[in-house]
C-alpha cells in the first residue's frame, strides 16, 4: 500500500541550511534559478520569488539619508492619475470642438440675436429713407403752393412739413440705435466664436501635455516594476493536495491511474492554482535514477491525456472558490525493462492571484511505491481524502498563467533506498526544486 507521509518532508541540511522554505513579510534578495541538481542542492533555501516587492529601497550616502524613491504603489497611483488627466483632457478637447461647431452654427444664441439686430437695423434704414422722402415731399409741396393759396392751405402744408421733419428725426434716431445694436451683437458673436476657437487650441495643447505626462508616468512605473526585488510568496496550509489510487507496487511495462484532489480550505477564491506532481525513483542496489522510465500524464473528464512536461504541473485550476475542490486524473506509465526501484510521488499545490499575491502548500507530500521488473500480485490502492467542505468541483484548464510558482521540497524518509543514498537524496530533492523554480522563471 502506498503511504502518504503526514509529516513535513525532510530534506538534508545541505539543501535547506538555515533558510526557511517561505520568507516572512520582508523582501529578500532574489537568487537566480538553479539549472542543475547540484546548484539546486546549494540554493534550495530560496524557493519562491516573482511577486513584486512593492517598494523601492531608499539608499544612503555620506551626506546622510537620500530622498526615498517613490514606491511602486505611489507610481501606480501617479500613473492612474496621469491616465485620468489625459482622459479628462481628451474629453475637454472634444467638448471644445463641439463648442466651436456650436458657436459657428446659425442657431447659436448670439448668432440669433445678431441676425435679429441686423434685420432691425435694415428695417430702421428703410424707415429713415421713407421718412426722409416724406419730409422732402412735404417741403416740395409747401414750396409749390401758389401765391393765391389761402392761409388755411398754407398752414396745412407747413404742418405737414413739421410732422414729416419730426418723423424723419425719429427714424434717424431709431436707425442710429439699430445700427449700434447690430454692430454690438456682431462684435459679441465674433468674440464668442474667436473665444471658442481659442479654447479649442488650449484644449488641444492640454491633450499634448497630458499625453506626455501619461507616457512619463507609465514609463516610470514600467521601469520600477522591471527593477524591483521579488517578494517571496507565503505558505498556505489550507490549500491541500491529496493523491489516491497509487498502488504500493507497479510492475514495469504497466500503467496505473490515480486521482489528485486539490482542496481550497481557505476563506477566499484562489484565481489560479497549479497542482504539482513529481515522480522520482532510484534503482535498487544502486543510486541510478529511473525518472526517464516513468511517464506522468494528467487529464480531466473533458480533456485528453496530457504529459505533465518539464514544469511537473497537472494543468491548472482557475477560480477555485473557498471550500471547494478540483479533481485531476493522473496516469503513470513505467517503461518495460525498468529495473527494480524505489519510487516516490511528491505532490503539492501553488496559487497566484490576479492581485499578485501568491502562495502554496508549505510542504511537498510524498507517496511511496516500488517498481518491480517482475510480475507481482496487484496491490490495493491507497487513498487520501482532501480537507475542507465540498461545495463546488472545479475542472482544470491548460496552464496559461504568467505568474511564478512556489514550492517546498524534500525526500521521503520512508524510502530506505533513497534515505540511504545521501547524495542521491539531495540531488533528487534538488531536481524537484529545479522543476518548480524553472516554472517560476519561465512564467515570469
Amino acid at each position: 500500500m502506498a503511504t502518504a507521509v503526514a509529516a513535513a518532508v525532510t530534506t538534508p541540511a545541505v539543501l535547506f541550511g538555515t533558510t526557511p522554505a517561505f520568507a516572512d513579510d520582508r523582501p529578500t534578495a532574489s537568487i537566480a534559478a538553479p539549472v542543475t541538481p547540484e546548484d539546486a542542492a546549494s540554493r534550495a533555501g530560496v524557493l519562491r520569488g516573482g511577486t513584486p516587492a512593492g517598494k523601492i529601497d531608499a539608499g544612503r550616502n555620506e551626506a546622510g539619508v537620500q530622498a526615498a524613491d517613490p514606491s511602486v504603489e505611489e507610481l501606480k497611483k501617479a500613473a492612474a492619475q496621469a491616465r485620468k488627466a489625459y482622459d479628462d483632457a481628451v474629453a475637454a478637447e472634444k467638448a471644445a470642438l463641439a463648442a466651436v461647431e456650436a458657436a459657428h452654427s446659425d442657431d447659436f444664441p448670439l448668432a440669433v440675436v445678431a441676425e435679429a439686430a441686423a434685420k432691425a437695423a435694415a428695417d430702421a434704414t428703410t424707415a429713415k429713407t421713407d421718412a426722409d422722402k416724406a419730409l422732402a415731399d412735404a417741403e416740395a409741396a409747401l414750396a409749390a403752393l401758389p401765391e393765391t393759396a389761402g392761409p388755411e392751405e398754407k398752414a396745412a402744408a407747413e404742418k405737414a412739413v413739421a410732422d414729416a421733419a419730426t418723423a424723419a428725426g425719429t427714424a434717424a434716431a431709431a436707425k442710429t440705435a439699430a445700427d449700434e445694436k447690430a454692430k454690438r451683437t456682431a462684435i459679441d458673436l465674433g468674440d464668442a466664436r474667436v473665444a471658442s476657437v481659442r479654447e479649442l487650441g488650449k484644449a488641444q495643447e492640454a491633450v499634448k501635455k497630458a499625453l506626455e505626462a501619461k507616457k512619463a508616468a507609465d514609463k516610470a512605473l514600467e521601469d520600477a516594476l522591471e527593477g524591483q526585488e521579488p517578494v517571496p510568496c507565503r505558505p498556505e496550509s489550507e490549500l491541500t493536495a491529496t493523491l489516491s489510487g497509487l498502488p504500493a507496487r507497479i510492475t514495469a511495462g504497466s500503467t496505473v491511474e490515480m486521482e489528485l484532489r486539490i482542496t481550497n480550505g481557505t476563506d477566499r477564491t484562489l484565481d489560479e492554482v497549479w497542482p504539482f506532481v513529481y515522480v522520482h525513483g532510484i534503482e535498487k542496489g544502486g543510486y541510478a535514477p529511473i525518472d526517464d522510465h516513468m511517464h506522468l500524464q494528467w487529464s480531466t473528464p473533458t480533456q485528453t491525456w496530457t504529459a505533465a512536461g518539464d514544469d511537473y504541473t497537472a494543468g491548472s485550476v482557475t477560480s477555485l472558490k473557498a471550500g471547494t475542490h478540483a479533481d485531476i486524473k493522473l496516469r503513470l506509465t513505467v517503461d518495460a525493462g525498468t529495473p527494480d526501484a524505489a519510487g516516490v510521488a511528491f505532490i503539492a499545490a501553488d496559487y497566484v492571484n490576479e492581485d499578485g499575491t501568491c502562495g502554496g502548500s508549505p510542504e511537498l507530500t510524498p507517496y511511496d511505491f516500488e517498481v518491480t521488473a517482475k510480475t507481482a500480485p496487484s496491490a490495493s490502492p491507497s487513498s487520501s481524502a482532501g480537507t475542507g467542505t465540498q461545495t463546488q468541483t472545479t475542472t482544470t484548464q491548460p496552464l496559461t498563467t504568467t505568474s511564478g510558482s512556489l514550492a517546498s521540497t524534500g525526500s521521503s524518509a520512508a524510502l530506505p533506498q533513497l534515505a540511504a543514498a545521501g547524495t542521491a537524496v539531495a540531488l533528487g530533492a534538488g531536481a524537484i526544486l529545479v522543476a518548480r523554480r524553472r516554472r517560476t522563471d519561465s512564467a515570469s
